[in-house]
């Protein structure tokens, strides 16, 4: 639909529309007969959105999903495997620290569509800790290319903030602008920072090591990708949280020796939950993909790692078990659907758990 960027569509490679990027209106219009279309011709489909400018991206979803049956991996399975990591990691962190798990504070670097979508997902931690929406918006704080988003912030005050930012605004800084991450991280002392910013080592040593001041075991994750936009590396976060860091990342690292064992780092890729939730979705023939079942996804995915793998330390399964995993997430979206009464397969209904996860299984493809 085109690309505002000359020299790319300007590039004898490029398949794209040679013209500037659609706007929304058109991008609309072209998507509106798109999913009309496709789900006409595949009813049994669900459509995975990937990869839209943040604007669009949240206009299609709320648009779109009680229509069809689609989920936005970027800001829905971003935020479900990211919410899964977080189970493990503030249970970890408060066994350290003796925290309650409802008094976590957490600051994301990055204000794009991932962002949002992962810290909206991340408040349903703090609600099933019996939080109520404000008080769990309230354990968050972002981030942007100006600074911390607060109601007295000049781009924000002459209403230039983008729609998709506006439920975050922090209104209770009294007029005090925080610039810079450093600042953020001295004025909240989070229990947990997440980076979704794609600027390579924008954590560094000095709010590391702060991080690592204020919490017995820092939650920390870098997820922008690829290694090149990461906020920080794995052995990095060893050595200036001295071992103590509880760590995934989007990028991969390799494992680390430090203080005399093997550290295994966790990667919070977006493959351990989407296509759980495409399939359980197609499996059960829900109606729509609801907040619900993605909820659903990332608890199931939390509850996924194996004894050993709880032993080592490990915020999410292995990679190897991918297959296993996909199956788990799969039955906990069914399982949710079930409970919504928007699934119509008849066939899964009064299954357990476990032979949820056994149907799943069955029925995976294998080339």
């Amino acid at each position: 639909m085109g690309t505002n960027t000359e020299s790319i569509r300007n590039d004898p490679l490029y398949i794209g529309l040679r013209r500037p990027r659609a706007t929304l209106q058109e991008a609309t219009e072209f998507m509106d007969a798109f999913m009309a279309a496709a789900s006409a011709a595949f009813p049994a489909a669900v459509i995975q959105h990937e990869d839209f400018y943040s604007e669009a991206a949240f206009d299609f979803l709320e648009r779109y999903q009680d229509k069809y049956r689609m989920f936005n991996d970027d800001i829905q399975g971003t935020g479900s495997v990211i919410l899964g990591g977080f189970f493990a990691a503030a249970r970890q962190a408060s066994a350290a620290s003796g925290l309650p798990l409802r008094d976590h504070k957490v600051v994301f670097l990055g204000g794009g569509s991932a962002a949002v979508g992962v810290a909206k997902e991340m408040m349903n931690f703090f609600r099933m800790q019996g939080l109520s929406e404000q008080e769990a918006k309230e354990r968050f704080w972002l981030i942007d290319t100006k600074g911390l988003i607060t109601s007295s912030r000049p781009d924000v005050v002459a209403g230039k903030l983008a729609s998709h930012k506006k439920y975050f605004i922090r209104h209770d800084t009294e007029g005090r602008e925080y610039s810079d991450l450093a600042s953020v991280v001295e004025y909240v002392q989070p229990t947990a920072l997440v980076g979704l910013s794609t600027t390579f080592g924008a954590f560094d040593r000095t709010v590391v090591r702060r991080m690592a001041d204020m919490n017995a075991a820092p939650i920390i994750f870098p997820l922008s990708n690829p290694t090149s936009k990461c906020e920080l590396s794995f052995t990095d976060a060893l050595n200036w949280t001295n071992g103590t860091v509880l760590f995934a990342s989007g990028s991969p690292y390799p494992a680390e020796r430090f203080g005399g064992r093997l550290r295994e780092p966790a990667q919070g890729n977006n493959f351990l939950v989407f296509p759980g939730i495409g399939f359980g979705a197609m499996a059960c023939k829900a109606t729509k993909v609801t907040d619900e079942m993605i909820t659903a996804s990332a608890l199931a995915l939390s509850e996924a790692r194996n004894q050993e793998e709880i032993e080592a330390g490990l915020l999410y399964p292995r990679l190897e078990r991918i297959r296993e995993v996909s199956a788990i997430v799969a039955a906990g979206v069914v399982k949710k659907a079930q409970e919504q009464g928007v699934d119509t397969e008849i066939r899964l209904r009064g299954l357990t758990n476990e032979q949820l996860v056994q149907e799943m299984l069955e029925a995976q493809w294998h080339p």
